[in-house]
């Protein structure tokens, strides 16, 4: 799709939005040529809905969702999905989590009313607790053996100095021995509330249908129940270089990474203008920071920016991997072009290239309904639903003058987060 040669590029929102009397939100979309069907159960539950001493308890849920309910025996899930010929999944960030299952439209009827029931109804039996526990600690252990996660969460807890953000999704082995099946079920019963979940439906199942089987399925939840409060400060910027060094024995390259805070979903602009400059600064050999640090020096094996989106702040990295003996060279030629990103204009040529590159991106990841029910879900976690079909036409409408002032009033060069590995 020729996007250069539009000014404006217009995503048509093309789902429904409902909200049953509950307080539950149910987001459906008809596509009458796919005769697949895709349901996706998206929980105001992830990690920062944890207290502090329950850290890594959404996670644990998720696992915990799928050991049965009281009219879902353990294993009768997954046996019912595997039958029907679907798939099904789940995973846990900081602002969610989320359940999913993909299968043949006329086989919803049968599988969607289990997934309800497992998430509104989970049994979290004494006995399964002990067990799925074992599983996630060694999920730790595995996570714990990759440098690259290692690092990544070393940044994020060098990065937010108070906000749950800085801290595992996977949770802490200490705390997870401590953790009880009560706490579990306090936890499910408060936040697998209505007013916190959403339904997405997206695929070849017409809307009445869609929105009886929710109504049907989605109106006998839990006892609601009540954990210990969960004050969530707001993360203040850094004021200066906040520098950490980890040496590592299984890497034989070092890791250079930098962060900043930056706005979250509710900047969706400003939040997605810091993605077209992750794009300008390292989206493909050409951009400023590949071109410059690995294809002419040489200086870096990889370079690459990311602008993660999160509901309360986003965190803008970079991440290089590189020889130690370039790491305080390759910094202060970063820190360099970001004080130069915020003084020079930014060529116009770049910016196209960049716009067009992202709104192809965000076109593809459109195309199928697990696709559309995913953004749907998230946007609807962390935003709105609707906000899912601006980020084109944000992206489209961008300047180079606005670009330069949300790079200088985030992307500090002198005020920033780094997380250094190197070869032990």
């Amino acid at each position: 799709m020729p996007i250069l040669s539009q000014s404006v590029y217009n995503a048509p929102f093309n789902a429904k939005t409902f909200e049953l009397s509950n307080g539950l939100t149910i987001i459906h979309q008809y596509l009458p040529a796919t005769s697949v069907v895709v349901a996706d159960i998206w929980v105001q539950a992830g990690a920062i809905a944890e207290p502090t001493k329950w850290s890594g308890m959404a996670h644990f849920l998720e696992h915990m969702i799928f050991k049965g309910s009281p009219n879902v025996m353990v294993g009768e899930f997954d046996w019912l999905i595997e039958n029907t010929g679907g798939i099904a999944n789940a995973a846990t960030s900081y602002d969610y989590a989320h359940f999913y299952l993909t299968t043949a439209a006329p086989h919803l009827e049968k599988t969607l009313p289990a997934l309800a029931d497992i998430l509104l109804r989970a049994n979290i039996a004494d006995e399964e607790f002990v067990r799925e526990r074992e599983v996630v600690i060694e999920e730790i252990y595995s996570s714990n053996d990759d440098p690259d996660f290692l690092g990544f969460q070393a940044l994020c807890q060098n990065t937010y100095q108070c906000h749950p953000y800085r801290r595992s999704i996977l949770g802490d082995e200490e705390l997870l021995l401590e953790h009880t099946p009560n706490q579990m079920r306090c936890f499910h019963r408060t936040h697998y509330q209505p007013e916190n979940m959403t339904v997405v439906i997206v695929g070849g199942v017409e809307q009445e249908r869609a929105l009886a089987l929710v109504n049907e399925n989605f109106s006998d939840f839990s006892v609601r129940s009540e954990c210990p409060p969960v004050i969530v400060e707001a993360e203040p910027a850094a004021i200066a270089v906040r520098r950490q060094e980890l040496h590592l024995p299984r890497i034989e390259q070092a890791r250079l990474l930098m962060a900043w805070v930056c706005p979250g979903a509710q900047n969706l602009t400003q939040a997605i203008a810091l993605d077209l400059i992750a794009l300008i600064l390292s989206g493909g050999r050409s951009s400023g920071l590949v071109r410059e640090l690995r294809e002419e020096r040489q200086l870096v094996m990889d370079i690459d920016c990311n602008l993660s989106l999160q509901k309360d702040s986003s965190m803008f990295t970079i991440a290089a991997w590189l020889e130690t003996a370039n790491l305080e060279m390759v910094e202060n030629i970063i820190s360099d072009r970001l004080e130069r990103l915020q003084k020079d204009p930014i060529p116009e040529t770049e910016i196209l290239r960049a716009k067009r590159q992202l709104i192809n991106d965000y076109i593809f990841s459109t195309e199928t309904p697990s696709q559309l029910a995913s953004i749907y879900g998230f946007y609807n976690i962390v935003a709105t639903a609707a906000d899912s079909a601006r980020y084109p036409q944000i992206v489209s409408k961008l300047q180079s003058e606005e670009l330069q002032a949300i790079a200088s009033n985030y992307l500090s060069p002198e005020c920033y987060a780094i997380t250094i590995l190197k070869p032990a």
